[in-house]
């Protein structure tokens, strides 16, 4: 598994990434900063925990919007409409559990 260093809200990550996944993870991260930084520039908060609570549910309200990928879309080749499905549940869970981990390395948040 390949390792890559990203920044979310200034703040340095790194992160486990499967060999040919690293775009899909960049875009991920990308997401995930401009959430937060919105979140962070309201100026309704500043614990960055409560930025980061914040910024997954409002992803995940998101992704419970939008409807399902046919099955058949996950296993064609990746073209322009295959990039727009929607990862499935067991790559999001495995997503959060590699996020939790890196947090609980980090020991805090702020």
């Amino acid at each position: 598994m390949k390792q890559i260093e990203v920044s979310i809200m200034g703040q340095s990550y790194l992160l486990g990434c499967p060999e040919g996944g690293e775009e899909r993870l960049r875009e991920a991260v990308a997401q995930v900063d401009r959430e937060m930084c919105a979140i962070r520039d309201s100026g309704k908060l500043k614990a960055r925990e409560r930025i980061a609570v914040l910024a997954a549910l409002n992803l995940a309200y998101i992704l419970t919007e939008r409807p399902a990928a046919p099955a058949s879309a996950a296993s064609d080749t990746r073209t322009e409409a295959a990039t727009e499905t929607l990862p499935s549940p067991e790559y999001v869970d495995k997503l959060i559990e590699r996020l939790d981990q890196a947090l609980d390395m980090d020991g805090h948040l702020i």
